[in-house]
């Protein structure tokens, strides 16, 4: 049986946090069954979703340091930057 990889690991510790959130999140929007605490929470989330991203592609960046070049770290980089820029532009 093989180790399981600490970056995956976390990586993937992260995500089911995330989707525990999200899941916590739809179950307070049924139960205050109000648009307008409905749109408030949706709105939290909107703040948690892109942190996760950049929390989980950091570490996942991290642990392939060594086996990216330095162009194709920049190129990460830039389609990280243009998703932030995507969800954030208003």
């Amino acid at each position: 049986m093989s180790v399981m990889n600490k970056i995956v690991l976390s990586m993937a510790l992260i995500r089911i946090f995330s989707g525990s959130i999200e899941i916590m999140a739809g179950l307070l929007m049924l139960r205050y069954n109000q648009i307008e605490k409905a749109l408030l929470i949706n709105s939290g989330l909107a703040l948690v979703g892109p942190f996760v991203l950049l929390t989980t592609t950091t570490i996942g960046l991290v642990g392939m340091a060594d086996k990216l070049s330095a162009g194709k770290m920049l190129w990460v980089l830039i389609g990280v930057s243009c998703i932030f820029i995507g969800i954030l532009k208003k």
